[in-house]
């Protein structure tokens, strides 16, 4: 008996500077990522109140912490996430300098 395991087009290999998108809710603490996209899961009035607070185009995030609630840095503030929202808030992985 032989596993197969079902092709999903989006695991097919990617050039090394392409990120991967990750829920907000995953990365560990001490990390710093990019806004990449506010998932549609999240309601409307949230959304405006996270738009509001400066999580739009391509900010750069730093992870606080992610228990009990996911805090972030964005642009000198503070914000606690509910993590049902930091789920679906997706990140990408800053670019690590060489060297």
């Amino acid at each position: 008996h032989r596993a197969t395991r079902p092709v999903d087009p989006d695991m097919s290999p990617k050039p090394a500077n392409v990120h991967a998108r990750l829920p907000l809710a995953f990365i560990p603490p001490g990390s710093v990522v990019r806004l990449a996209a506010l998932g549609d899961e999240i309601d409307p009035l949230q959304r405006e109140q996270l738009l509001a607070y400066g999580l739009a185009g391509d900010h750069t995030l730093t992870v606080l912490q992610q228990q009990p609630m996911t805090v972030i840095l964005a642009e000198e503030v503070e914000l606690a996430l509910e993590r049902e929202v930091a789920r679906h808030i997706w990140v990408e992985r800053e670019a690590r300098a060489a060297g």
